[in-house]
């Protein structure tokens, strides 16, 4: 048997609950990749969004610690990015069975308590007036609590959070559905704290004599922190119990068939995946990409309320960050309509075009977009409003593509290189992926920081930042997006995905008679499992029904009878629906035929592209089989 060590997740407490040999709609994709992540996700949100404004506004950082303020999300950039490569290595060192990400998951929860208090309930009120003493102190409590979200607590849960995906399935189609869910809770947790709570700003920044009562602030912050970490926990345990990693699975699986040493997995280093990650000019596309991208998103998304409160007045007639969030949060809730659009558009048009066209497409539009709102400051006052939100409702509809499909394009990416060198690059590649993520946070808020420091920025007189908000809301992602096209010009690793998923089976068939075990393809054992996992609840179903009948004295052939009879009403409609389908499916196929027939000039242009289509692909082929020729000569060389 394989030397695998029995762990607290082997039991049945901790399985996952999706027993399913296919990712579906629901429970795993509608709870697992969207509901779960979603509320895990709002506390980051909440922190990329309101942490800056609350130093800044609440304990008025700026006065007294600017140089500190805009150092720490920086410095800690730093810090973010060991957090994450050690995530990745301790993915990558994983063997449960639960799977290499989902265990982490839960490891992430208690850094996540820890650092909410540290930041809002430990870290006393400081000010401009308050003594060294307790401005040092905040400071330092501010800084630890800071780098222990940031760089211990989110990459514990970012970084498997976001491999999910590709671990997933290797099937391209059902991928690219869970990354659209799954990058949709991003979107999500995003849209909750920027439609609804800048609504409520109010009660957290509360003004008092038109400026904010920052005691009063202080505690409603507290308060707020609590529900944060509830919040938190429960979307996290949600996503561990409906998610499975089906690719760990199967070489978990593949490695426990084998019941010699050889058959333990060996788990590939960072150096070895950095060797064959720097050689491939997709990964070094899609890294940028997600550089770019995350830079361009958070400079929007840290400086979207300080830009609203400089630009535009409430009924009142004054500038405030009340008044400036109720219009980001107008804002949010416009934009948020094209967004969901295109969280609907995204997969099927990926499916008739590829990802990487759908990103070229969305980035074109975003740039649009993007050249629309740097007209605000030349039209009327009275118009301002409605040029950002058009512009805001342009971008994003273009950032969809982006948005949706590049997780699945990077796991487009990994297979290329298992298919080429063997080996995946899971570990590493994600946590690149996450130190980008969560270190582009700092990044952004540093230099919004800066921006403020050189401004001399006043939260009493947002007006005086116009300028440079505009150029930071507007004009960074913009400038972003330009690069980002130009980028996926190259980006073609989607033409090798059939070639691909062949050299992987190849290989594991290899693999297999080496060890002179029969092969079992990943399809066969999932079909295994689900029917036995079927087999299994059915058994527990006669189970509970014989002791709840014995218990309330009824008849067990009687009630099951009830459940069989409506059972076969069940299945009879699904049977007929798919007899259904299938007629109007073969009425289309002999419509098709029929019109081919009696026009020779529509045959002979389909069989053209046909022919075309076969011409290119065989290409696509021997380019593949150039580049495994020459990794494989790698991989025997690495071997003597």
């Amino acid at each position: 048997m394989s030397k695998s060590k029995k762990s607290i997740f082997d039991s049945p407490l901790l399985s996952s609950k999706v027993k399913s040999a296919k990712p579906k709609l629901f429970p795993e994709g509608i709870l697992g990749y969207f509901a779960g992540p979603t509320l895990a996700l709002i506390a980051n949100a909440f922190l990329a969004s309101y942490l800056n404004k609350y130093l800044t506004d609440i304990f008025g950082i700026t006065a007294w610690a600017a140089l500190f303020n805009t150092l720490l999300p920086v410095v800690s950039v730093i810090l973010v990015v060991i957090g994450n490569i050690v995530v990745g290595k301790l993915m990558d060192k994983s063997k449960f069975k639960a799977g290499k990400a989902r265990p982490l998951i839960l490891f992430s929860l208690p850094a996540s308590l820890i650092a909410l208090v540290m930041l809002f309930i430990v870290t006393p009120l400081a000010s401009a007036t308050s003594d060294s003493g307790t401005q040092v102190l905040a400071c330092v409590l501010l800084a630890v609590g800071y780098n222990l979200w940031f760089a211990v607590a989110y990459p514990l849960y970012f970084t498997p959070h976001s491999s999910l995906v590709n671990l997933s399935t290797r099937n391209g189609k059902d991928r690219s559905l869970l990354a659209t869910l799954s990058n949709a809770c991003n979107l999500a947790s995003i849209g909750l704290c920027t439609m609804i709570v800048p609504f409520f700003l109010g009660f957290l920044f509360v003004d008092k004599g038109g400026v904010i009562d920052t005691a009063a602030s202080y505690n409603a912050f507290k308060v707020f922190s609590i529900v944060l970490i509830a919040i938190t926990a429960v979307g996290a345990i949600i996503e561990y119990y409906f998610t499975r990693e089906r690719v760990t699975e199967e070489r978990f699986a593949l490695a426990s068939r084998d019941n010699s040493e050889q058959g333990e997995q060996k788990s590939i280093t960072t150096k070895e995946q950095w060797k064959i990650c720097r050689k491939d000019k997709f990964w070094l596309i899609i890294i940028v990409f997600f550089f770019l991208y995350q830079l361009g998103g958070m400079m929007k998304n840290v400086s979207q309320l300080y830009f609203c409160t400089s630009w535009f007045k409430g009924a009142d007639g004054t500038y405030s960050t009340a008044n400036g969030g109720a219009f980001s949060g107008t804002l949010a809730i416009v934009g948020a309509i094209p967004t969901a659009l295109g969280m609907v558009i995204a997969w099927p048009l990926s499916n008739k075009i590829g990802k990487g066209k759908a990103i070229i497409l969305g980035a074109i539009l975003s740039i649009i977009g993007g050249g629309i709102g740097l007209l605000v400051p030349f039209v009327p006052e009275n118009s301002q409003f409605a040029i950002s939100i058009v512009s805001f409702a342009v971008k994003a509809l273009g950032t969809t593509p982006a948005m949706y499909l590049s997780i699945a394009l990077l796991g487009d990416v990994m297979d290329h290189q298992e298919a080429l060198y063997g080996k995946r690059t899971d570990g590493l590649s994600m946590t690149i992926y996450g130190a980008i993520m969560a270190g582009m946070t700092g990044i952004a808020t540093g230099i919004l920081n800066l921006i403020l420091q050189i401004s001399n920025y006043d939260p009493n007189h947002p007006e005086t930042m116009q300028t440079p908000m505009l150029w930071i809301f507007v004009g960074a992602e913009t400038i972003c997006y330009v690069l980002i096209a130009l980028l996926f010009i190259f980006m073609r690793v989607e033409k090798y995905s059939k070639c691909d998923h062949k050299a992987i089976e190849e290989d594991q068939k290899a693999v297999c008679a080496a060890r002179g075990i029969p092969y079992v393809s990943s399809e066969e054992r999932l079909a295994l499992e689900e029917a036995n996992s079927n087999k299994e609840a059915e058994e527990a179903r006669v189970k509970e029904l014989k002791a709840k009948c014995e218990k309330q004295g009824l008849s067990f052939e009687a009630e099951e009878k009830k459940y069989q009879d409506a059972l076969a009403i069940k299945l009879k409609a699904k049977e007929e629906k798919e007899a259904a389908a299938k007629a109007k499916k073969d009425a289309k196929e002999k419509a098709f035929a029929d019109k081919l027939a009696a026009s020779p000039e529509l045959k002979a242009k389909l069989e053209a592209k046909k022919a075309k289509q076969e011409e290119r692909e065989k290409k696509v082929e021997e380019e593949f089989l150039k580049l495994r020729e020459a990794t494989l000569s790698e991989r025997a060389s690495a071997l003597q």
